[in-house]
Formats: C-alpha cells, sequence, structure tokens
C-alpha cells in the first residue's frame, strides 16, 4: 500500500471514529433526554434519539468521513435513500435487541443500548463504506449495489 493510499486509509477511519462517536454521543445524549428527562417510554425516546444520530451522521458522513464526491440532486437523493434506509435496518436492529434485554430479560436500559451499540456501529461503518458513499467505478454507483433491493428506492 503507497503512502497516498494508507495516509487516505487511516484519515478516513479516525475521521469515522471520531464523528462516529459524536453521532454516538448525539444518540444517547438525545436519548437520556427523550427518556429520563421528558419520560418518554423508551421505545418511543430511542426510535426519536435514531432519527437525530441519523441526520447528524448522514451530514457528517457524506461531507467528512467517506469525502463523497458532488453529485447531482437526483443522486444525491438516491444516496441520502440508501443511507436511510441501511440505517432504518440497523435501527430496527437496535429497537429489537433493546426490546429484548430491557423487557425480555430486564437488563438497564443504558447498559443494554451500550451493547447494542458496539454491534450497530460495525454494521453502520460497513454499509456506509461498502455501499453507500463507495466511489464510483466508470460511471455505475447504484446499479449494481444492494440499494436496488432496498424498498427505499425506487
Amino acid at each position: 500500500m503507497d503512502k497516498a493510499v494508507k495516509g487516505k486509509f487511516i484519515k478516513e477511519k479516525v475521521l469515522y471514529l471520531l464523528f462516529g462517536g459524536l453521532t454516538t454521543l448525539v444518540n444517547f445524549s438525545a436519548y437520556y433526554l427523550f427518556v429520563r428527562v421528558l419520560r418518554l417510554h423508551y421505545i418511543f425516546g430511542n426510535t426519536l434519539a435514531w432519527l437525530l444520530s441519523v441526520l447528524f451522521a448522514y451530514v457528517t458522513n457524506r461531507n467528512y468521513v467517506f469525502d463523497a464526491p458532488r453529485k447531482p440532486m437526483r443522486a444525491r437523493l438516491g444516496e441520502m435513500a440508501g443511507f436511510f434506509c441501511f440505517r432504518g435496518l440497523t435501527g430496527l436492529i437496535d429497537t429489537a435487541a433493546l426490546f429484548v434485554l430491557v423487557t425480555l430479560l430486564s437488563a438497564n436500559d443504558f447498559a443494554a443500548k451500550i451493547a447494542v451499540n458496539v454491534i450497530v456501529v460495525i454494521l453502520n461503518y460497513l454499509f456506509s463504506k461498502l455501499i453507500i458513499f463507495r466511489q464510483k467505478k466508470e460511471g455505475v454507483f447504484f446499479k449494481h449495489t444492494l440499494l436496488r433491493g432496498c424498498s427505499c428506492i425506487g
């Protein structure tokens, strides 16, 4: 691996960790606000926290972590739909696992959220890196990706 490629690889990982950490902070802070302060049900609070953190994550991942190239609005909307679709999938995993751990196994909701978040962060990185923000090759972006199978994309 040459120096330029290695440097980009390291920069991307450091930025993902930084912005992933900030996204997690947004998620946990919002969860705390909704569940502990506003006294919303933990599933509803988790859903609202997820929405805020996904909006934050899209902007930071696109603009800073994966340094996605400028695209026409239509392509960007497709990219955004794919991002939200895959984050929706991991959001469902997050919520289902939280339900099982808290409701069925009587775990502390914050401890369960931390444990589940490890898996969710890894999945989110893989989806973003390998599918959503991957660089174009020979003018083909969405045609040969898993995004076509995602019901969020027409």
